[in-house]
């Protein structure tokens, strides 16, 4: 699913909604969007992040014309964002500052500023500066958002899955010690070697289904900073039954970590290093 986030760079509501509704609407004729509000003035002043639990409120929908909606005071962006990634191929996340996906700033003078963390891929005052055609591309050409409940979901739609008995999965996550006596990690950021990592990965996927029993291998490891506590790492394996499907999730990451060319760098509460550069 691919995140595109909207936010007010000295708009009013009604460019900031304008936008936003000629964005799903264009979104909308290449797949399922799904749409994520914020209200920041419900936050006592808490910046919205996708990974934490925000004092706002949260909504999310299907399009301008969904079928359902979802709110409740306490919920985080990335809940939202889990819960459409299954059946979206979109999201747009509105009012959410310094979100770590592409954005659209709305706003005139504001609007070139840039959110720490963030990526604005338009600057626009209103719906009418809006270069649909660029945009769709710009966002597709970005880090897609994967769970590990979007790649069951995906395996399980596989032409294939009528002969699948199991379904393997592996999750790595941060940690924030290997011992009681460390300095707790505080998160990691990781950076891919541009174009060689994603042939690497999809070469390591489809050698993966090439084995006995094995129907569909799918791989996502994330890139930027993932916090203590937030999840890595993905495999997913469908096969025919479970003896192939632990096989070949323990072979997937094993190799992925051998294979693709992933960089980490540790931030501690003391120090920060890239991990390759450790002895």
């Amino acid at each position: 699913m691919h995140v595109l986030g909207v936010r007010e760079a000295g708009a009013d509501d009604g460019a900031l909604e304008s936008v936003v509704d000629r964005v799903v609407d264009r979104l909308a004729e290449r797949g399922r969007v799904g749409v994520v509000r914020y209200d920041a003035t419900i936050a006592d002043g808490t910046r919205a992040r996708e990974s934490t639990t925000l004092g706002g409120d949260v909504t999310y929908d299907l399009g301008v014309d969904g079928d359902w909606t979802a709110s409740g005071t306490g919920m985080s962006v990335g809940d939202a964002l889990e819960s459409l990634a299954t059946d979206c191929e979109y999201a747009v996340v509105v009012g959410v500052p310094s979100l770590q996906y592409p954005s659209i700033a709305v706003g005139s003078a504001a609007a070139a500023e840039r959110e720490a963390g963030e990526t604005v891929i338009a600057a626009v005052d209103g719906p009418g500066d809006l270069d649909l055609d660029a945009l769709v591309p710009a966002l597709e050409s970005a880090e897609p958002y994967q769970s590990l409940a979007s790649l069951v979901a995906r395996v399980k739609r596989s032409p294939r899955a009528d002969r699948a008995g199991a379904i393997a999965t592996f999750t790595g996550r941060v940690r924030a010690k290997d011992s009681a006596d460390d300095a707790p990690t505080q998160y990691l950021e990781f950076e891919k070697y541009e174009g060689v990592a994603d042939e690497r990965m999809a070469a390591l996927e489809t050698d993966l289904e090439t084995r006995d029993g094995v129907f569909e291998v799918e791989l996502y490891h994330r890139t930027g900073i993932v916090e203590d506590g937030e999840d890595i790492v993905f495999v997913v394996v469908l096969a025919g039954h479970r003896e192939e499907a632990f096989r070949t999730v323990e072979d997937g990451i094993n190799r992925l970590k051998d294979e693709v060319p992933l960089f980490k760098k540790e931030v501690t509460v003391e120090d920060e290093f890239w991990v390759h550069d450790r002895p």
